[in-house]
């Protein structure tokens, strides 16, 4: 049974600090890409960050400089250090695997696992 359990979320003050992590059981951790997701109300879910089995690591720009994203293979567990939060941050964040294979050059996925997401809410 897959299952990703995020933790860390909470109420945070502008230019606060939160460190999210998400534990993953029932897949092959270390050959998942992982990734952290986001949805405000009324606003299309959108891709925060990921790393890839290799730890390659991607942002979407508005969190380039202030959150990083990394991985535990050992502990199968992803996290992501958020720093310099902003109001326009407050979201629900959402762990995610994706676990796509390459076989003869096709890209082929074979699980995309989703969390249940944890609060994160940035006011003053």
């Amino acid at each position: 049974q897959v299952q990703l359990v995020e933790s860390g979320g909470g109420l945070v003050q502008p230019g606060g600090s939160l460190t999210l992590s998400c534990a993953a059981s029932g897949i092959f951790f270390s050959h998942v890409t992982m990734g952290w997701y986001r949805q405000a109300p009324g606003k299309q879910r959108e891709l925060v960050a990921r790393i890839t089995s290799n730890g390659s690591t991607n942002y979407t720009d508005s969190v380039k400089g202030r959150f990083t994203i990394s991985r535990d293979n050992a502990k199968n567990t992803v996290v992501l250090q958020m720093n310099n939060l902003k109001t326009e941050d407050t979201a629900v964040y959402v762990c995610n695997g994706d676990f796509t294979v390459r076989v003869m050059g096709v890209s082929k996925q074979l699980g995309d696992y989703w969390g249940q997401g944890t609060q994160v809410t940035v006011s003053s």
